[in-house]
């Protein structure tokens, strides 16, 4: 089988947010696929302190990799050894690229199992007040100035023309900036909701209101993960 686990999306996170199924799978699997192998071990101590760290086998699964890349997994996978995947924060096959063993092993006939867990996009979109019945979740914007500024114009015409919500994500490190560009390109009575720090009961920040209102008190959003939402 392969398993979806989740992964928290802030290690201030209380244990009770997650099923308890999540640990039991973990005690049961020592072979994973994850993007971050340092941030893996936390997520799967977070979860199953006692697991032996010197069990786990991990599989890097990054941005670059191909399913052929991964034959030494497949193989055993091909001989019936369980594998979990974890994403770096949330549910995996979301911003990462473990679907490229999600499909493999559709091919292959071997199971997929989901597991419950947080979506950082999917509950700030509930927290937004936006519209929850339609929507588009872009993923990363561009790094490029001019073309992230074309993206922008473009999901907030898209917003405006057909009422989905647009929903997109930025590198932590990139978020001051990424406030600023939607401050600067978005139509001042545009809404905008900003959910950061998702799961954190102390530092937990999500607020919609205007681009005009963003620009007169700006929130230090500087290598917190954030989700930006704009919609009606």
């Amino acid at each position: 089988m392969l398993y979806l686990l989740p992964a928290y999306l802030s290690e201030n996170s209380p244990f009770d947010y997650f099923a308890p199924t999540i640990r039991e799978i973990i005690m049961n699997v020592d072979h994973f696929f994850v993007e971050n192998e340092k941030t893996a071990r936390r997520v799967i101590k977070f979860f199953a302190p006692e697991k032996k760290q010197s069990e786990l086998k991990l599989y890097l699964l990054d941005k670059y990799s191909e399913a052929s890349d991964l034959k030494e997994a497949q193989d055993l996978m091909k001989s019936d050894v369980d594998f979990g995947v974890l994403s770096e924060a949330g549910l995996p096959c979301i911003g990462d690229p473990g679907n490229i063993m999600v499909k493999w092993s559709h091919q292959h006939n071997i199971k997929v199992v989901p597991v419950n867990g947080p979506s950082s996009f999917v509950l700030a979109l509930v927290a937004s007040g936006f519209n929850g019945q339609q929507f588009s979740f872009s993923g990363y914007l561009a790094i490029d100035k001019q073309e992230k500024k074309k993206q922008i114009q473009y999901l907030e015409s898209l917003m405006h023309k057909t009422g989905f919500t647009q929903i997109f994500m930025e590198t932590p490190y990139r978020n001051n900036q990424m406030l600023e560009d939607l401050i600067k390109y978005l139509q001042p009575n545009t809404q905008l909701c900003i959910a950061a720090n998702i799961n954190d009961p102390e530092h937990e920040f999500i607020k919609t209101k205007s681009a005009k209102d963003w620009s007169k008190s700006k929130p230090e959003l500087h290598k917190i993960p954030a989700v930006f939402l704009i919609g009606k």
